[in-house]
């Protein structure tokens, strides 16, 4: 099956093979090409070029006309919590009436909300209700997402999360990355001690499942010692890590997943020069969340200082119940340039590329190189990245290919 899209206005994010992320200055640059075509052959990016040059000889079964639109990669979303139940509309009240987010854990509120209305849900309408969040996801330009399991906080509700997750993966045109996610926070009728061994020993059952293994490590949550004995359990069982770190504090998580081999570590809403100084030359993505930041009021990270560094960066939605209630990763791109100071090419290179490398798929997604999977977005004539943050309410797409 040969498909082949004309008249592109601006052909952007093109990506020299092997290129797998970009970090400090690379991050200002990426390829465009105006007035171009590409062509797509059973799935995946089989050439492109510039329109006056395009060879005869490219044959096809579809033919879209973009009559000037961008065709771009679809964004990667590489840290959401989507599979959960019901809604958290009575804490966003408690918000408005100035509760933190830690004061409304502390009250038993928040994770553990979510977990009790999920143990009260089948698996079949657990599933219903994460499909329809992956549909509206998908419809606002994601077309490769991670997928965290965190509100079962029991190894029945948790392997249950986990099962759902595999079932999306096969029923959707996305790509689907699954995180274990048992260290979301500490179960109702544990203890502490008790509940991070039960996580522990949950890992091997967990590991049929998921790609990776994550832990909140933060103030009131899980020490830097809980994450790596956790950690360690997840290595056994062939899961690499993904940690949640700095959110609420300066936590030693950043530290544990860089000494572990993270793939990613992600919040960093606060950080020093130390974490900074532990990143550079690590394999590991620093990943922000700006709409949990934008949601909660809390700070944004310090984006503009890790480029500066010479360090890499992701940006994901941490679409979840309690802190950011939305999957729009273009609102995402927007809020890094607006609130973080990146430049649109930098924010569009860490939803697309750096994103797809901190859920490990940037080998296969995340940029226009050829042999990648045809994950594009084509929008309306005359947009480009920075319309696209400028602009970041206005209708912009025309067809998202998966």
């Amino acid at each position: 099956m040969k498909m082949l899209i004309e008249n592109i206005g601006l052909l952007a994010g093109i990506v020299p093979e092997g290129v797998l992320r970009k970090e400090g200055v690379e991050m200002a640059e990426t390829g465009t090409l105006e007035n171009a075509w590409l062509l797509v052959e059973d799935g995946r990016i089989a050439d492109f070029g510039e329109m006056g040059k395009m060879p005869d000889q490219v044959g096809h079964d579809e033919v879209i006309d973009a009559e000037g639109g961008m065709v771009m990669p679809a964004f990667c979303d590489s840290h959401t919590h989507i599979v959960y139940a019901g809604s958290r509309e009575g804490e966003f009240l408690d918000k408005i009436r100035g509760l933190s987010y830690e004061e409304i854990a502390a009250r038993g509120g928040g994770i553990l909300n979510s977990s009790d209305l999920l143990h009260r849900t089948s698996e079949e309408d657990l599933y219903a209700q994460s499909m329809a969040r992956v549909r509206e996801m998908m419809a606002h330009g994601t077309g490769a997402m991670e997928i965290k399991s965190g509100y079962g906080l029991n190894p029945e509700d948790e392997l249950k999360m986990l099962r759902v997750i595999a079932r999306i993966k096969e029923s959707v045109p996305a790509i689907v990355r699954s995180t274990y996610l048992g260290a979301h926070a500490v179960g109702r009728g544990y203890s502490h001690d008790e509940y991070v061994q039960t996580v522990i020993d949950t890992t091997p059952e967990a590991a049929r499942y998921a790609d990776f293994i994550d832990v909140f490590c933060d103030e009131g949550f899980f020490t830097p010692e809980d994450t790596a004995r956790i950690l360690e359990a997840g290595a056994a069982a062939g899961l690499r890590p993904k940690i949640h770190a700095n959110e609420l504090a300066v936590s030693g998580g950043v530290e544990v997943g860089v000494r572990y081999d993270a793939l990613s570590v992600d919040h960093l809403e606060r950080t020093t020069p130390a974490q900074i100084d532990v990143l550079k030359g690590s394999a590991t993505m620093p990943t922000m969340l700006p709409g949990s930041s934008f949601f909660l009021g809390i700070p944004f990270g310090n984006a503009r200082g890790f480029i500066d560094a010479g360090l890499p960066l992701a940006l994901a939605s941490d679409y979840n119940p309690g802190s950011s209630p939305s999957g729009d990763m273009r609102f995402v791109m927007a809020l890094g340039c607006i609130r973080m100071r990146l430049t649109p090419v930098e924010a569009f290179n860490a939803v697309t590329l750096n994103s797809a490398y901190a859920m490990g798929i940037s080998d296969i997604a995340g940029s226009i190189t050829r042999g990648k999977q045809a994950k594009l977005l084509l929008t309306e004539p005359g947009w480009n990245l920075t319309r696209l943050a400028y602009h970041y309410r206005t209708p912009w797409l025309r067809q998202v290919i998966l």
